[in-house]
């Protein structure tokens, strides 16, 4: 199997699969499609960054759209799910237009050291005690809950209950000013885990500049670790920067980089942008 950034791909017997994560990795696909197509293989296609009929119609003449690429586990061995969809339905998210807002739980998974799920939080308390208890049975570590919990639904009996399990960072986002009262409430309520356990993704470029710093800082305040996210469509072929507001381009990217690569703790992020 080979990965490259959103595009993976792995043959079987005849059979060329691609498994595509972002849409903006289509144009990689086609050419990967007819590359194995000219190798005398059949290829078949999926993947999240093909859910809109628009980008489906993209690669429809060289790779067979049919049947379920299971992306996770081709991408990660280590990595699997246990349920699909998120009740939320954030804009700017592909989960709910691809998997619906409504859960859809997969009791037959098998836990592996990576846990995928949308929405843990929001899952029913039955059912993140079954997804525990199979942990727990299986022997099995999770090293990391990848997509998180939610500040909205995570409480203080949420937080003990999966502290049984979890090994690694604990991974919530904060998206717009107004979670503000939800991240700082989850936030506290870790406060006793190191610095580099609680990751926040912090979504910028979806409110004008001074709003998204401010998010950003509050959550190095708080004691804990931004990864900022740049605002993308979900439909765009080229991974292009949505810019909207007072932000430039170029802004977005710098932000990215000063948080996502840990500067913040030696320079402030004016200083970072007068150095480039």
């Amino acid at each position: 199997m080979a990965w490259s950034g959103g595009l993976a791909d792995w043959t079987e017997n005849d059979i060329a699969y691609l498994s595509i994560a972002f849409s903006w990795k289509l144009p990689d696909a086609f050419q990967k499609a007819i590359w194995y197509k000219l190798q005398g293989y059949k290829v078949r296609a999926g993947g999240p960054g093909m859910f809109a009929p628009s980008l489906r119609n993209y690669l429809g003449g060289v790779a067979e759209l049919g049947g379920e690429v299971e992306a996770i586990i081709y991408h990660n061995p280590q990595a699997t799910i246990a349920s699909r969809g998120c009740p939320v339905g954030c804009w700017f998210c592909i989960v709910p237009k691809m998997e619906g807002k409504e859960f859809t739980l997969l009791s037959d998974f098998i836990p592996r050291p990576i846990l995928c799920d949308n929405n843990l939080s929001a899952l029913s308390v039955d059912y993140q005690e079954f997804i525990i208890q199979k942990y727990k049975d299986y022997d099995v570590p999770l090293l990391d809950a990848n997509s998180g919990f939610e500040p909205m639904t995570f409480d203080e009996d949420c937080y003990h209950r999966w502290k049984e399990i979890n090994k690694g960072a604990w991974r919530f986002a904060y998206d717009e000013t107004k979670e503000g009262d939800d991240v700082h409430r989850v936030a506290m309520m870790l406060k006793d885990e190191p610095g580099y356990k609680k990751r926040v993704y912090v979504l910028i470029g979806n409110e004008d500049y001074e709003r998204c710093y401010r998010r950003v800082m509050q959550v190095i305040e708080w004691g804990c670790e931004p990864h900022c996210q740049p605002l993308i469509a979900l439909n765009a072929l080229q991974r292009k920067l949505i810019v909207r507001f007072d932000w430039t381009e170029q802004k977005l990217k710098d932000m990215a980089r000063w948080a996502n690569r840990f500067i913040w703790r030696n320079h402030k992020f004016e200083e970072y942008r007068v150095r480039i």
